[in-house]
């Protein structure tokens, strides 16, 4: 009897968890697991802000991470590629990549997470993704007044690197809304978010847009001019699903997110899963949830492998956020009980000051990160 084919296409942050708890589940005298990537490396995107402005650390070396002990007991094939369609057939298909092979599957895990635009948004090869990360860097420091587009956690923590690395600039952040973050977080916590931003001489403008990112100075959707040599984007990802539409015209929202039932099936497509940043649920999209996505997903995939009903329900996670400030500030938001706020100390000793490298190191199978 030939094996049967799990596929999983994406290796960010829920692939990577996903790919290896299936590695060590999966009966491998009956199914094969493949992952496809488009990077031969795992990004660890929350040490990439302070790696796109500063070159101190080299953070490069830290996170981009190697995938070559991903897989537990090297049970796994790791197939480098874009995908740019998937063919599903009802009981199984085939993942189209863009060098025109293909990869059939019969089970197939999708977690393709987001796009991002700025210095965020990396190109595929390793060679390619140090051009990129050395050019914003000589961006940052070739310029006097930068003005950040957008008032969530990339927005705040670009504006805490380069005060902190950088700290002759003059930083301005443009956020649409009255406060930074979104409405997720409660309003005292945006407010406490604000105060620490300021703190470093980071400068607000409030319910405003930009436009035109070319135009220097900055002239803002209300008319507001701002003195700019360097406008940058620090807008939230957006889902990196052009290739699902695929699968059907209901397959995806209008948000481009895969709508999933609570099994993290997609819905309407049998043996077909979906987890991470590109599914349609409501909570903010973060690294730190998708253990429990992956949780939901491993345990239906192997039940639907056994033959039976996948029914492990994905009930939602706490909403909690730890945004850094430069090394030493920063505020972590926790929303239990009545909503805790931990500060600088926190912040830095959690996150600020190793930006949890050592632990992502380890959770892909290193004893630790390189030094």
């Amino acid at each position: 009897m030939s094996k049967k084919n799990v596929v999983v296409v994406g290796g960010g942050g829920a692939g990577a968890i996903v790919s290896r708890e299936l590695s060590g589940k999966l009966d491998h005298s009956k199914h094969n697991l493949t992952l496809i990537t488009a990077h031969p490396f795992i990004v660890f995107f929350p040490a990439m802000v302070r790696t796109t402005t500063t070159a101190e650390g080299k953070l490069e070396d830290q996170a981009l991470i190697p995938q070559d002990k991903l897989f537990l007991n090297g049970k796994g094939t790791l197939r480098i590629g874009r995908v740019v369609s998937v063919e599903d057939k009802g009981k199984g298909g085939e993942v189209v990549l863009a060098d025109g092979s293909r990869v059939p599957y019969d089970v197939l895990v999708l977690t393709p997470g987001s796009l991002w635009s700025g210095p965020l948004d990396l190109p595929d090869s390793k060679e390619d993704v140090i051009e990129h990360i050395n050019a914003w860097r000589k961006k940052f420091a070739s310029a006097n007044n930068i003005v950040l587009v957008g008032g969530g956690a990339v927005g705040i923590e670009f504006a805490g690197e380069i005060k902190q690395f950088l700290p002759k600039k003059k930083v301005t952040i443009v956020q649409s809304e009255a406060q930074l973050l979104n409405d997720s977080y409660p309003s005292k916590f945006r407010k406490a978010i604000e105060k620490d931003t300021r703190a470093v001489g980071t400068e607000i403008v409030f319910n405003d847009f930009v436009d035109n990112f070319e135009k220097l100075p900055v002239t803002t959707r209300s008319g507001k001019t701002i003195d700019a040599d360097l406008v940058v984007p620090t807008i939230g990802g957006r889902p990196a699903t052009e290739f699902i539409k695929s699968l059907g015209a209901d397959v995806l929202n209008a948000r481009g997110q895969v709508r999933v039932a609570p099994t993290l099936e997609v819905r309407g497509l049998k043996g077909v899963f979906a987890a991470g940043d590109a599914i349609e649920w409501k909570e903010q999209k973060q690294l730190a949830k998708y253990a429990a996505h992956s949780a939901v997903v491993v345990a239906n995939v192997l039940s639907y492998l056994g033959g039976g009903t996948p029914s492990k329900e994905y009930k939602g996670s706490p909403e909690l956020i730890l945004i850094t400030n430069g090394t030493k500030r920063g505020l972590a938001y926790v929303g239990m009980l009545w909503g805790i706020t931990l500060g600088n100390w926190f912040a830095s000793m959690m996150k600020g000051k190793s930006l949890l490298l050592d632990q992502a190191w380890k959770g892909y199978g290193y004893a630790a990160q390189p030094k």
